[in-house]
């Protein structure tokens, strides 16, 4: 059987498994892995970003450095090309990371200016700018589609939520045309408390791997506050301990609030997300046993369409 590359995306909020299930997936499928997340394309922001233990095996890690913009646009255009260079060969490819957006905008199309918004995204976003502040959709903004950001009044509100708005929303406008393939949009999911103890704990191990000395290197490099890579959750706060303006112990307590938030966020977006498989994670439950049982299904899937076609 002559078998069509995949195109597998692996989704889910931060902290929930991600990148030990998409290299499980890559391993088993000879696949080749394409991060997924707006700050792991960042140089020297690995500890905070949870950049992967061996980034050797991932394309679109550290492209570019701190100080410099980088957003879907120029994410896709990173990505076509690697995909139609697997394809060709018939190598399947893993996208893993927490940037929905980028995904969206690869799998399904997308356009910053057109198609009507949905009204469920929007009461989201005024409901944001209530309890976080318009600064927090500003940086998400700024974070996901800076050149989107250059050209809009990020003091109006309404012009921000509806900037975000437009990014959200899917269309046929941008289809990507690459040879042909099968794509299978995958997302983990763990209860709030497991995820709220994983999240815990994720930070703590940052702090004793040395993101305060990462912080200070960067520093010492000569960026400042206003390089778009310190728009990653925490990186600011780090900033502010090693300042003197503010305790390690609640800048922790900070950016555990802000990865919650963040994870929430991450949540919301995924239950809007077109043609999207959910697995579910228990507490005690083994990732890599979870990406075993969907190879499972999905090499059976395979069989029965090949039996299907060929009894045509």
């Amino acid at each position: 059987m002559n078998r069509v590359p995949q195109l597998i995306a692996v989704m889910g909020p931060t902290g929930s498994g991600k990148s030990d299930f998409a290299e499980h997936l890559a391993d088993r499928l000879g696949a080749q892995l394409v991060n997924a997340d707006a700050f792991q394309v960042y140089r020297g922001l690995d500890i905070g970003t949870a950049k992967p233990e061996d980034p050797s095996r991932y394309q679109l890690l550290d492209l570019i450095q701190p100080d410099e913009d980088f957003g879907v646009g120029a994410w896709i255009q990173a990505a076509i090309p690697i995909l139609e260079a697997c394809f060709a060969r018939t190598q399947s490819v893993v996208l893993v990371g927490g940037t929905g957006l980028y995904i969206r905008a690869l799998t399904e199309g997308y356009t910053d200016m057109m198609a009507a918004p949905d009204p469920s995204f929007r009461q989201e976003l005024e409901a944001r700018e209530r309890s976080e502040g318009l600064e927090s959709l500003v940086m998400e903004l700024q974070g996901q589609a800076p050149e989107v950001a250059a050209k809009t009044d990020l003091r109006n509100p309404v012009r921000v939520r509806r900037a975000l708005e437009r990014l959200a929303t899917p269309t046929d406008a941008l289809k990507i045309q690459i040879p042909p393939f099968s794509i299978h949009k995958l997302a983990l999911s763990r209860s709030v408390d497991d995820l709220n103890l994983r999240i815990h704990t994720r930070i703590s191990k940052m702090v004793q791997n040395g993101w305060v000395r990462e912080v200070e290197n960067l520093r010492a490099m000569g960026y400042d506050l206003s390089a778009p890579g310190f728009r990653a959750i925490g990186y600011r706060r780090i900033w502010n301990v090693i300042s003197g303006e503010e305790e390690l112990s609640e800048a922790l307590t900070q950016i555990e609030i802000e990865t919650r938030q963040y994870a929430k966020r991450q949540r919301s977006w995924l239950r809007a997300e077109p043609n999207l498989e959910v697995m579910t994670v228990e507490p005690d439950g083994s990732v890599r046993k979870l990406a075993e049982s969907w190879l499972r299904r999905n090499e059976q899937n395979e069989k029965d369409s090949a039996e299907y076609g060929q009894g045509d």
